[in-house]
């Protein structure tokens, strides 16, 4: 008799990727999976295989909303200036006190994961890429409704944003003071006058 699934797929990679967010790769278990999904090994190996494919459905899983979703959201609801400086907002927010994990789980991985695994590190370096493109996409349409000076250097600025942002999302994962948050923001605020 065939195997059949008695969950829903995206709930499960919605706790995986909670317990990695939280605990980091190494760190998380199989038994904290099992506890944090709600369903057994056997199912857990059944559907996924192992830890490293479980990990990474659930950081695309991550990607998709809490990367490419966010910045789509915020470039929705901002004038192109605005956005850049809501980005840094919303990411300041995340310190671990509203119940979700600090940080970010592509940062995370990027300084856990990555060095060990070329597959986990190209996509990681795709989704860092995205997030550039988004700032510089920002600055362009910035440019063209006058909210940032043309003299501005696009690209520069966006790689520049995309350091200050990356170290942000560091900081936050450490809980650090929020004046050292609110300086970042406010510096990135300054690339943009």
């Amino acid at each position: 008799m065939p195997w059949e699934k008695k969950y829903d797929e995206a709930q499960v990679l919605e706790r995986a990727m909670h317990a990695f967010w939280a605990r980091g790769y190494k760190a998380t278990s199989m038994s904290d999976l099992v506890e944090a999904t709600g369903i057994n090994r056997g199912s857990i190996y059944a559907a996924f295989t192992d830890k490293r494919t479980l990990f990474v459905q659930a950081l695309r899983h991550y990607d998709k909303l809490h990367r490419a979703g966010y910045l789509g959201r915020i470039a929705a609801k901002h004038a192109p200036k605005d956005a850049i400086v809501e980005a840094f907002v919303c990411a300041g927010r995340n310190t671990g006190r509203d119940g979700r994990p600090a940080g970010c789980l592509l940062v995370n991985t990027a300084l856990e994961v990555s060095p060990h695994d070329a597959e986990i590190r190209a996509y990681v370096g795709a989704c860092v890429r995205e997030v550039e493109s988004f700032f510089f996409s920002m600055i362009e349409a910035a440019k063209k409704d006058g909210t940032v000076r043309k003299s501005v250097p696009s690209r520069k600025t966006a790689q520049a944003l995309l350091g200050l942002f990356l170290g942000l999302r560091v900081l936050t994962r450490s809980n650090p003071e929020r004046s050292a948050i609110n300086a970042i923001t406010s510096q990135a605020r300054m690339m943009l006058e």
